[in-house]
């Protein structure tokens, strides 16, 4: 036979452990000096750059392969 599940319990916890997670995400964007969000952006913003820079084919989003039997000619 199968448990019985009280689903307010269950969603009143679930609420709370997302509130805690929100929490924890705000702590961690508004609890810093400026000096470390200014070197954070700047450090994203080099490895989107980066990233960028190493793509293989320009805003198609696939990559072609050199002797790939599926790509088109």
């Amino acid at each position: 036979m199968a448990t019985v599940v009280s689903l307010r319990a269950h969603r009143k916890k679930k609420a709370r452990q997302d509130k805690a997670a929100t929490a924890a995400a705000n702590r961690a964007a508004h609890g810093r000096p400026k000096a470390a969000k200014v070197t954070e952006a700047a450090a994203r913003t080099l490895q989107e750059r980066r990233l960028d820079g190493h793509r293989l084919s320009p805003d198609t989003g696939e990559t072609e392969r050199p002797g790939d039997p599926t790509a088109t000619d």
